[in-house]
């Protein structure tokens, strides 16, 4: 499936923020790409951090729907795939239907 988003810089020149139709579904650092930020379902997170060490709660984020995750070559690249997907589709899910019908 096609994933419509666009790439910004609102905070600083650092942080690279991936959003679709106006909403935050990615923070990631640009320099060193450390971590990542995903939104992710409440009990999947906590799921999640308890699996993987190199899943937190989201740094600078609601700890209960966003997770981050280090970039330590921890996560088998799949994995992290379907994170990134799943993280898109639960902030398009959140949007009006006319605008999830265009993304």
């Amino acid at each position: 499936m096609k994933r419509t988003v666009t790439e910004e810089f609102p905070f600083d020149s650092e942080t690279l923020v991936y959003k679709a139709a106006g909403k935050i579904c990615i923070i990631t650092g640009i320099e060193g790409f450390l971590s990542i930020n995903l939104k992710c379902d409440p009990e999947e997170a906590i799921l999640l951090k308890e699996r993987y060490s190199a899943v937190s709660p989201g740094y600078h984020m609601n700890k209960k729907h966003w997770d981050t995750i280090d970039m330590d070559n921890s996560i088998p690249d799949k994995l992290l795939k379907k994170w990134i997907d799943n993280s898109y589709d639960l902030v398009v899910k959140t949007l009006p239907k006319k605008t999830q019908i265009e993304l």
